[in-house]
């Protein structure tokens, strides 16, 4: 840990230049240092995760383990339809909450927000507790800010994440129904599961939901929030929690100059040569550019491949520069975006206006053919993986809040790298030829979408 620098030296990009100095690149131990370093968060040793690519095998597990619940179910989505996907998750979340486990749900309200009245409603009479996040009357100034994770934690032991919503589209198989979409979601446990407890918690706390029993977590107002003790009468516990959090708070903005983060949970550490995970949880206002600096150390620590998937790719210039100069140093860089199937033509736009740049470099484009593109994937040498919520655009930098696993793991790396390959089976290159060949109005709006990317 010596000599890997401090999180102030390592801001912005300096990062990409400490992972570039490393022999081994994402391999070495002193990689894990720095992404930790940076990150301040612990690095939870093993088991290694399970991914999940198809939407109907991941919802089916996520129903099992809420079927299995004893004593907690915690459901944290951007968007939760009253469809028929939807409606068979409210089914199953009713039926634990009547065998007497806590179910806590939290929808964001922009992305929930044709989902009917009545849906929220049932799910509450039976006992579930519902909270909407940044309902516009409530914080009408923070409308841009989203709360974009997709989370499922059972008992604080088992947990899901990944770019699943809860709707039709992402709960079928794409190789067998026309109006899938082909996503990702992964299944982890252990104390990496007690730490995305926490991460909801944080959500929950900012829509007004009431505090979870026996965990301690990172309070929207930065403020470390004590698990609550109910053995003492309600008023000496709320003088006891206040005098705790304003001490917490203080020793909290201490560490946070020091390590760039504000609460440093409990683990099960991870050594050198064990799987291990780091939890990413950015949102506005804390860990953006951790999560940033994380990325860029990845880019600079590849010493073979480097393969990213993702439905939205509007990442600014510099971080293009980054991509093209891991191609250009021999890495195999490649990039699967959306086809024609897309939902959001102008982000679809705003990439083709990088892929000339990215093309000329040696940097590898491929488009997906088969169904919507949705995955949200990163994976270096087949070691270092990353995978969650974020997309490679403005608005999941700087205005959502989002909840990413970095992975160090060579069977779990070598499983995202098949998933990558079947992916590209279905998909078409991007060729510099093809690409000079598109018609010229195709070009003025590739021109027009990347110059408007930082709106996206």
């Amino acid at each position: 840990m010596a000599d890997v620098p401090t999180p102030r030296a390592l801001r912005g990009w300096r990062a990409w230049g400490v992972a570039r100095r490393l022999a081994g690149g994402v391999r070495e131990p002193a990689f894990r240092a720095l992404v930790q370093q940076v990150d301040g968060g612990p690095l939870h040793a093993g088991p290694s995760p399970l991914l999940l690519p198809d939407g109907e095998a991941a919802f089916t597990r996520m129903r099992a383990a809420i079927a299995g619940a004893r004593d907690e179910v915690l459901l944290e989505t951007y968007i939760l339809r009253d469809d028929r996907l939807g409606h068979t998750m409210q089914t199953t979340l009713m039926e634990a909450a009547r065998r007497g486990v806590r179910v806590s749900v939290l929808a964001d309200a922009l992305g929930s927000f044709r989902t009917a009245d009545r849906f929220w409603v049932t799910l509450e009479a039976a006992g579930v507790q519902v909270r909407h996040f940044h309902r516009f009357w409530y914080h009408p100034f923070d409308a841009v800010r989203r709360d974009h994770r997709k989370l499922l934690v059972i008992d604080r032991a088992i947990a899901f994440t990944g770019g699943m919503n809860i709707g039709n589209e992402y709960g079928s198989n794409p190789t067998v129904q026309a109006e899938a979409w082909r996503d990702s979601f992964v299944e982890t446990a252990g104390s990496v599961a007690r730490e995305l407890a926490a991460v909801f918690a944080e959500g929950w706390d900012r829509a007004g939901g009431a505090a979870l029993p026996g965990l301690a977590y990172v309070s929207w107002n930065e403020r470390v929030a004590p698990a609550p003790d109910v053995a003492r009468p309600p008023r000496a516990r709320a003088l006891q929690e206040r005098l705790q959090w304003q001490l917490q708070a203080r020793r909290a903005r201490r560490e946070d100059r020091r390590r760039g983060r504000r609460v440093r949970r409990q683990a099960e550490l991870a050594g050198d040569d064990v799987p291990a995970v780091l939890v990413m949880d950015p949102r506005p206002g804390r860990g953006q550019r951790e999560m940033l600096t994380v990325l860029a150390a990845l880019v600079g620590g590849a010493r073979e491949r480097l393969w990213v998937t993702t439905p939205y790719f509007a990442p600014p210039s510099r971080a293009l520069g980054l991509l093209t100069a891991a191609a250009q140093r021999g890495i195999d860089v490649r990039l699967l975006l959306p086809g024609e199937r897309t939902d959001v033509p102008i982000a679809r736009h705003a990439a083709h206006g990088a892929y000339a740049t990215l093309l000329a470099q040696g940097v590898r484009i491929y488009e997906y053919q088969r169904a919507m593109l949705h995955a949200k994937t990163l994976v270096v040498d087949g070691f270092a993986s990353v995978i969650g919520s974020s997309n490679l655009d403005f608005r999941s930098f700087w205005l959502n809040a989002e909840c990413n696993l970095l992975v160090f793991d060579d069977r779990f790396g070598a499983e995202l790298e098949a998933s990558f390959v079947a992916d590209l089976a279905a998909s078409t290159e991007i060729t510099r030829d093809r690409w000079r060949q598109r018609p010229v109005g195709h070009r003025v709006g590739d021109i027009v979408a990347r110059a408007m990317r930082w709106a996206l």
